[in-house]
């Protein structure tokens, strides 16, 4: 198992950082690779989530009601609230530019979370975080 250009796309997402290239391989042999265009969808805001999606290269715009709280760079990660909670989806993510992102499903993610623990505690941290970000957004807007 060599390292492809897909591991060292993998080994950029901070969420995989520190992971060894047998790691990385394992992730991406569990993800699908896609190319989209700008505009497209990739999460809906209260839709029931069946993919866990990373962002490898190209801009999104993360939105809540509507509107645009976040424009992170490639490298991010969405998804995981609806996956390990089992809740819609928080926000709606739309390609801001042409993305490639490799995409995890439900049996795929469950999978990779017991093989790798330490992917499974960044994600939990990560929800936590993002979960406080959007309770502070909800209190300002209302």
């Amino acid at each position: 198992m060599g390292f492809t250009p897909t591991d060292e796309l993998l080994a950029r997402v901070p969420l995989f950082a520190g992971l060894s290239k047998k790691e990385l391989a394992d992730i991406s042999n569990l993800a699908t690779r896609l190319d989209l265009t700008a505009g497209r969808t990739l999460t809906r805001e209260g839709a029931l989530g069946h993919e866990f999606v990373i962002v490898l290269d190209g801009d999104v715009d993360v939105l809540i009601d509507g509107e645009v709280v976040a424009s992170p760079a490639a490298g991010q990660c969405y998804g995981e609230i609806a996956l390990l909670e089992d809740r819609p989806r928080t926000a709606t993510v739309v390609a801001r530019s042409d993305v490639t992102v490799d995409v995890i499903g439900r049996p795929e993610f469950a999978a990779l979370l017991a093989r790798q623990p330490k992917v499974e505690e960044r994600l939990r941290q990560t929800m936590a975080e993002t979960l406080a970000k959007n309770e502070r957004h909800e209190r300002e807007t209302t």
